[in-house]
C-alpha cells in the first residue's frame, strides 16, 4: 500500500490544492514567459502560493514543475537548468508542506507523436523519465492536463519504470456531441482503462470546463475503473474582460457541487485554473461537513 492509498484509508476524501498558473500571474503579472523559472529566480513567490494552500487546508500540495520537461524548457533556451528547476520546485513545496503530501506536477511536452509530429514514443518516454527522476523527493507524481492518450501512456510508462511512489494520471475532457472527450478525441472509457492497465495509482480529470461537468466525468470514470478518482476543475470557462482573464465560478458556487462530486465517486478533490486558496478553504469546509454526516 503506497502513501496515497494509506491516506485514503485514513480519510476517504482528500483535498488537493488549487490553481498555480493563475495564482502566479496575480503575483508577478504576465511578463514572465514561463512560470517554472521562478523556482530559481523568485522562490519566495512559489513558496507563498504553496503556503497559502497549506493554510487553506489542502492535504496534497503540488509543485511548480508542470512545464519542467526538456521539450518545454528547450523552447525558452533553458534546458540546461532542467535539474535545478525541477528539484527546486519540489524543495519549495516540501519546505512548507509539513505532514501533507507533495505531488510533483508533470504536464504535456507540447510535442506531437509521429507520424503526425516529430517525436517517437520512446523519445517521449525518455523525456518523462528524465524529468520524473529529478522529482524523486516528492511523495508522488501527478501527470496532468493530458489531451493525448498516447502521450499520457508514455508519461505513465516513464514514471512507473523509475518510481514506486503513487502516480496519478489526469486528462482534460470537453463535452462533445458524442460524450466527453479530449481534444485528440479520446473517450473517458479509453483513458480510464489505459491508466489502470499501465499501473496508475489513481486516474482523474483536471482543467477543462466548469465543475458541474466533472460530476458526469467522475461517474463515467467510476464505471470503467475501481481506481481512486482525482478531480481538479477550473473555476469555470475564462472570459476576457478589459484585457484581463477572469474565471466566473466563485468559491461559494463551486463548493456547492462538492457533495455531488463525492457521491459521483471522487476521492481527491481540488481546483485548477482560476481556483484560489479561498476556493480550497470552502472545499475543505464542504468535505468536512460531508464526512461528519457519514
Amino acid at each position: 500500500m503506497n502513501q496515497l492509498e494509506k491516506a485514503l484509508k485514513d480519510k476517504p476524501i482528500l483535498l488537493a490544492d488549487g490553481g498555480w498558473g493563475t495564482e502566479i500571474e496575480k503575483l508577478v503579472g504576465k511578463n514572465e514567459p514561463y512560470p517554472e523559472i521562478l523556482n530559481i529566480t523568485r522562490p519566495e513567490v512559489i513558496e507563498k502560493i504553496a503556503q497559502s494552500y497549506v493554510e487553506a487546508g489542502a492535504d496534497i500540495i503540488l509543485t511548480n514543475t508542470f512545464g519542467g520537461n526538456f521539450y518545454k524548457l528547450k523552447k525558452y533556451g533553458v534546458e540546461d537548468k532542467i535539474e535545478l528547476i525541477n528539484k527546486k520546485g519540489v524543495e519549495i513545496s516540501k519546505k512548507v508542506a509539513g505532514n501533507r503530501m507533495v505531488f510533483a506536477s508533470v504536464g504535456p511536452t507540447g510535442e506531437i507523436l509521429k507520424p503526425y509530429g516529430n517525436v517517437t514514443e520512446q523519445e517521449l518516454i525518455n523525456c518523462y523519465m528524465q524529468q520524473i527522476k529529478m522529482l524523486d523527493a516528492a511523495d508522488g507524481i501527478v501527470i496532468e492536463t493530458m489531451s493525448d492518450i498516447n502521450e499520457a501512456r508514455c508519461a505513465l510508462i516513464g514514471a512507473k519504470s523509475i518510481t514506486e511512489k503513487p502516480v496519478v494520471v489526469c486528462f482534460t475532457f470537453n463535452p462533445t456531441a458524442s460524450g466527453y472527450k479530449t481534444i485528440m478525441g479520446n473517450s473517458i472509457n479509453e483513458c480510464t482503462k489505459m491508466a489502470k492497465e499501465f499501473g496508475a495509482t489513481a486516474v482523474g480529470s483536471n482543467c477543462g470546463s466548469g465543475i458541474k461537468d466533472f460530476i458526469k466525468i467522475t461517474e463515467e470514470m467510476k464505471n470503467f475503473s475501481d481506481l481512486p478518482i482525482w478531480v481538479k476543475p477550473n473555476a469555470g470557462i475564462p472570459k476576457l474582460v478589459q484585457g484581463s482573464t477572469l474565471y466566473p465560478d466563485d468559491p461559494v458556487y463551486m463548493s456547492g457541487f462538492i457533495p455531488a462530486l463525492i457521491k459521483s465517486g471522487a476521492s481527491i478533490i481540488g481546483g485548477c485554473c482560476g481556483t484560489t486558496p479561498v476556493h480550497i478553504k470552502k472545499f475543505a469546509e464542504e468535505i468536512s461537513k460531508f464526512l461528519n454526516k457519514q
